[in-house]
C-alpha cells in the first residue's frame, strides 16, 4: 500500500510540473490563435495539435532524441547542472506536458475567443496597456474556461503512458507513474494492486472531469447573465 501511495504522489507531482509548463505556454499560444491573424498561423495550429495525431510512443521517441545526451538541449542541461534529463521524473513531466498541451490549448483558445473583444478595445482606448488588458479584462472573463483546460490537461498528464515510458522509463521510485505501474502489475499478475491503482485513477479522473464540465456550464451561462 505504501508503494502504491508513493506511485500516486509521484504521478501527481509529474502532472503538476507538466501543467506548470503547459499553463503559461498554452495561454500564450491560445491568445495568439484567438486574437491574432498572421502568416504561419496554420503552422502554429498544426504543431499545437500534432501530439494528438501522433502515436504517444513516437512523441516519446522524438522527445528522447531531442533531450538525449547527443542533442544540444541534453548537452546544455548536462553542462549546466551535471545531470541528464532522460530517465528522470522531470523527463516524465516533459512528456506529460507535451501530450496534455493540445487539449489545454483548445480549451484556453475557446475561453479567450469567448471574451467580447470590444471590452478589450475599450480598455485600450482608455489607456490600458496590452498586459493590463489581458490580466484585468481577458483573464477574469475567461478564467472558468481556462481552469477547465487546466483540469483537462492535468487528467491527461496524470494518465500519460506511451511517451513517458520511452523518455523516462518505468523505474520504481523514480519514474514509475500510475499507468506504468498498472502495466507492470498486469504483467506480473498482481490484480489486487491493479484494481487499487485503477480505483485511484478513476476517482481523480471523475473529480477533475466533473469540475471541468461544471466550469464549462458556468462559462456558457455567463454570457446570458451579462446580456440580460
Amino acid at each position: 500500500m505504501s508503494s502504491d501511495l508513493s506511485i500516486v504522489l509521484l504521478s501527481l507531482q509529474i502532472a503538476g510540473l507538466a501543467m506548470a509548463i503547459v499553463i503559461p505556454s498554452g495561454i500564450a499560444t491560445a491568445w495568439l490563435l484567438a486574437r491574432k491573424r498572421f502568416r504561419g498561423r496554420f503552422v502554429l495550429e498544426a504543431i499545437t495539435t500534432l501530439p494528438l495525431a501522433l502515436p504517444p510512443v513516437l512523441v516519446g521517441f522524438v522527445l528522447l532524441w531531442a533531450t538525449g545526451s547527443n542533442s544540444w538541449p541534453g548537452r546544455a542541461v548536462n553542462s549546466l547542472f551535471g545531470v541528464d534529463i532522460v530517465f528522470t521524473w522531470v523527463a516524465a513531466a516533459i512528456a506529460a506536458a507535451v501530450v496534455a498541451f493540445p487539449l489545454s490549448v483548445r480549451a484556453f483558445t475557446s475561453a479567450i475567443a469567448g471574451v467580447d473583444s470590444r471590452l478589450e478595445v475599450a480598455a485600450r482606448g482608455l489607456g490600458a496597456g496590452p498586459l493590463r488588458v489581458f490580466f484585468t479584462i481577458t483573464m477574469p472573463l475567461a478564467y472558468r474556461g481556462i481552469l477547465a483546460g487546466v483540469l483537462l490537461g492535468f487528467v491527461r498528464a496524470f494518465s500519460e503512458f506511451g511517451a513517458t515510458i520511452v523518455i523516462a522509463g518505468n523505474i520504481p521510485g523514480r519514474t514509475q507513474t500510475v499507468p506504468s505501474a498498472i502495466f507492470t502489475r498486469i504483467s506480473t499478475g498482481d490484480d489486487d494492486a491493479v484494481w487499487r491503482l485503477a480505483i485511484v485513477s478513476v476517482v481523480i479522473a471523475v473529480a477533475a472531469l466533473a469540475t471541468h464540465n461544471y466550469l464549462l456550464r458556468r462559462s456558457d451561462r455567463e454570457p446570458e447573465r451579462v446580456s440580460s
